[in-house]
């Protein structure tokens, strides 16, 4: 017996309780079964050989290391292969559709990459002399032009790092704003179909948060939002499109009157990449908006790469906006502008919010992205993603139920729910399903405003033979659910592990590898 059958490797069930051969290794044929790099290594030994420590003085003040370090050592094939098979139990863009909604999971095209490693970029350094970075410095410059143009604003921050560090900017700016006239407001207003992270971020900054509710379209009711409005409102943070999928209608309505109110407006931009070249967020009255550069300009986050997400400020938040922004001189030289200066150049930043400058690798990717796209192709950017997301609402709104399909086209994403399922079937039966069909599972149980939603999001990238044979295995699934499939209960079936239970994962995570107590009775 393996090792693997002695840990409790047991045969595969088939889709029809069949029970599948089982083999003396764990693999099956190309589908290479990989231990834990703990159980393949030994703490003993090492891959390289490594001369004697000779008599030396410790400089380590008494911290020297007193025990093993308890790694194991693998030589350069074993560890090689190792983390070439686990790759190979990765889902990944570049494997297959993503179809994960709020994500927007695209393309990375191989350009912008390229780009990423010059080595004048990928070699910067933040604290070398600006002199020497004046490329680096233009590259931040020109894609700021770019940021302000498409959303018809009148200043960005560069420096936030992703989409939620982005709100707390634009959020402390507001904060800023108000303290600098002397208003005391402490509560922002948060509707329901907003994402999750800007009550989180709302609260954070130090105020109250209050829901505002969606109406039967799912959009902001706006009548309740004016109902609201007061003396001690700060602001609204609204999510347009939202997380239903809809573009807020009444956006322009909502910016006039929160002013009106002596308050701010703060949008998500999450999702500007279903509006991007089709809609400057300026124009609709908004006063500060995150844009998530890796989601609209081209890098999926997570473990596609790192996030970005540049602040936009209107003419009467940018004041207040933090350091350091770039500024170009007449003789064409760049600087950085670092240090508030009373009476003189941003005297009312709320300071800092990263030690330097920012996330030059996704700089270069937008800024690759943008200009090799050009005005009319971001354009096209949106009206495809939006087009993409409509075609899977229409295509599956006659086998699952779309709560909001009567709210008119959708934007980005397509929201479904999980009515019409049979007794005891989930969303997440639905997602495991989809796992043995070759996908990483759609967006599940958010928005929380749908029973089991079920987000999804194809992006501008996918073509429409991707997206209809990605329909085609979403009605083979979501039939088997309704019809009461007892296998797909214990789907996946094909997948390199079983289902988990991720809430008990997520709430008690082993972070630490343990020998096997049998193991060490043996001993």
């Amino acid at each position: 017996m393996s090792a693997l059958n002695q840990s409790g490797w047991k045969p595969e069930m088939g889709p029809s309780g069949d029970a599948k051969p089982a083999t003396f290794t764990g693999n099956r044929a190309l589908m290479l079964e990989e231990a834990l790099i703990f159980e393949i290594g030994t703490t003993d030994t090492t891959g390289v050989d490594l001369p004697e420590v000779g008599n030396v003085t410790s400089r380590l003040g008494g911290l020297e290391r007193n025990r093993t370090i308890g790694m194991p050592g693998l030589s350069e094939p074993e560890t090689v292969r190792h983390y070439t098979r686990l790759s190979r139990q990765n889902y990944a863009i570049d494997l297959g559709f993503f179809p994960l909604g709020s994500c927007t999971m695209k393309h990375n095209p191989r350009l912008n990459e390229k780009v990423a490693r010059m080595a004048g970029f990928a070699d910067v350094h933040p604290l070398q002399p600006v002199e020497t970075v004046q490329g680096a410095l233009a590259v931040i410059n020109e894609l700021a032009v770019w940021l302000i143009e498409l959303t018809g604003m009148h200043g960005v921050a560069m420096t936030p790092k992703a989409g939620a560090h982005g709100e707390l900017c634009g959020i402390l700016a507001i904060k800023a704003a108000l303290e600098a006239r002397g208003d005391p407001r402490s509560v922002i207003l948060v509707p329901e179909s907003a994402h999750g992270t800007n009550p989180a971020t709302a609260a954070f900054a130090g105020f109250s948060v209050e829901n505002i509710p969606a109406t039967s379209e799912g959009r902001v009711d706006l009548d309740a939002l004016k109902a609201r409005l007061g003396p001690d409102v700060a602001g609204v943070m609204i999510t347009n499109p939202n997380t239903c999928g809809l573009f807020e209608r009444d956006m322009k309505a909502i910016s006039d009157a929160v002013h009106a109110a002596g308050g701010y407006v703060y949008c998500d931009g999450a999702n500007f990449n279903a509006i991007v070249g089709r809609v400057r967020p300026g124009d609709l009255g908004i006063d500060a908006m995150h844009i998530n550069l890796h989601k609209t300009f081209s890098t999926p986050h997570g473990g596609g790469g790192p996030g970005s997400g540049p602040v936009v400020m209107s003419k009467a938040l940018s004041p207040y906006g933090p350091l350091p922004f770039t500024e170009r001189h007449a003789d064409g030289r760049y600087s950085l502008v670092e240090e508030e200066t009373v009476g003189e150049r941003h005297p009312h930043s709320f300071g800092r919010m990263t030690a330097f400058h920012g996330q030059m690798g996704m700089f270069t990717r937008a800024l690759s992205y943008i200009m090799s796209h050009g005005a009319d192709g971001l354009r096209q950017v949106a009206e495809d993603a939006v087009l993409n997301a409509n075609y899977i609402l229409r295509s599956l709104e006659g086998t699952m139920d779309a709560p909001f399909a009567h709210s008119g086209p959708c934007m980005h994403e397509a929201l479904f729910s999980d009515s019409g399922l049979a007794e005891g079937f989930t969303t997440l039966d639905i997602a495991k399903g989809l796992i043995d069909e070759g996908y990483h599972p759609m967006t599940v149980y958010f928005p929380l405003v749908v029973h089991g939603a079920m987000l999804i999001e194809p992006t501008e990238t996918e073509s429409k033979a991707t997206l209809d044979q990605f329909i085609g295995a979403m009605r083979s699934v979501v039939q088997r659910a309704k019809a009461g499939d007892p296998s797909l209960k214990s789907a996946p079936h094909h997948a390199p592990r079983r289902r988990l239970d991720e809430t008990l994962a997520a709430r008690k995570p082993m972070l630490v590898w343990h020998e096997p107590e049998e193991a060490v009775a043996a001993e």
